[in-house]
């Protein structure tokens, strides 16, 4: 995410900036900790040089950062490139976001299972916060609606000693054609490796907190719903692939890193219009998709709703193969 931001704001500024000023980005870790969001927040609301927000990353921080950002005088936008908690919908109007929710990620994957793998039975693990709790709701509602059975589903906390325990009862209760892991990669990895070890091989799934998981050896195949992959069409996304990998010793983007790049240019062409103040900011993009053109990005259209979503923009299902996260057949 970052790195895509600085990619970002060097490209903008070696055109000659934003009315003849330069962008200047100021990056600040939040731990993915609501308490550091809420203080880094604070920090960035009373700095009168910062004048919008890229993040925060997670949706929780998103969320505590919200009521910080909109509060007194002078709101300041906050735009994630990827928090995709449904709650983030009535953040206030000081937030945004370009990635879908996690209503249409477990919608997605659901469809994917039943549609393309022919899966009827599936088991959820899920991690025990907004995002996790969010995947595994629409993802077993939409299941069951296209007439799959949801054999378990098991909340998780970040320090679980062993998963070995989850997976040998689900095993013993007689399996699963899919399992869907809504959480992060490092989970993940931590759950495909305990597969082996109770003899169970189901299709894994997961949502886009599990991407990174593809450079894990024991990734390949697994299935994952993102908003962006490296690989999808577009001269825009080609050239902004081939910038970022000469950029960073040849690493790819993900949808963190693509989001990030499009807002910090959807930023500088709102300055570019309506100039750099804050209230300003905030109404241009509100108007983006309505009585302003959409924005164009890497990441596809870009066209707010009066909740600040992009309702227009859907997920794309990857698949782990040799090491990378790409688009798989059939979408």
């Amino acid at each position: 995410m970052r790195q895509a931001a600085e990619l970002a704001v060097r490209e903008i500024n070696a055109r000659g900036g934003v009315a003849n000023r330069r962008l200047q980005l100021l990056a600040v870790d939040d731990s993915a900790d609501t308490d550091i969001a809420a203080r880094v927040a604070r920090q960035f609301y009373n700095n009168l040089r910062v004048i919008a927000v890229v993040g925060h990353l997670t949706s929780s921080t998103t969320l505590a950062a919200a009521p910080v950002y909109s509060d007194g005088e002078n709101p300041l936008v906050q735009i994630s490139p990827s928090a995709s908690s449904p709650l983030i919908s009535d953040a206030g109007p000081y937030t945004f976001r370009i990635c879908p929710s996690d209503l249409l990620h477990g919608t997605r994957l659901a469809e994917w299972a039943r549609g393309q793998l022919g899966a009827d039975r599936a088991a959820i693990l899920y991690q025990n916060d907004d995002y996790g709790r969010g995947i595994r709701s629409t993802f077993a509602s939409s299941f069951l609606d296209l007439g799959g059975t949801v054999v378990a589903e098991d909340p998780y906390i970040d320090d679980v000693p062993s998963f070995a325990p989850f997976l040998e009862r689900i095993r013993r209760q007689g399996g699963a054609d899919v399992l869907l892991i809504a959480g992060t990669s490092q989970s993940g990895e931590r759950i495909r490796a305990t597969l082996d070890s109770v003899g169970w091989n189901a299709q894994l799934l997961g949502g886009d907190e599990m991407v990174g998981i593809e450079e894990s050896m024991n990734a390949e195949g697994m299935l994952i719903s993102t908003a962006y992959l490296p690989d999808q069409p577009g001269d825009r996304n080609s050239e902004f692939v081939r910038s970022y990998r000469s950029a960073f010793s040849d690493q790819l983007p993900d949808h963190r890193g693509a989001g990030a790049y499009d807002i910090v240019h959807l930023l500088a062409q709102a300055i570019e219009e309506v100039g750099p103040e804050r209230s300003r900011i905030q109404d241009y993009l509100s108007r983006v998709g309505r009585d302003i053109p959409p924005f164009e990005g890497v990441t596809g259209t870009i066209r707010f709703d009066l909740n600040g979503d992009v309702e227009s923009k859907d997920v794309v299902i990857g698949v782990v193969s040799g090491g990378r996260l790409v688009a798989a057949e059939g979408q």
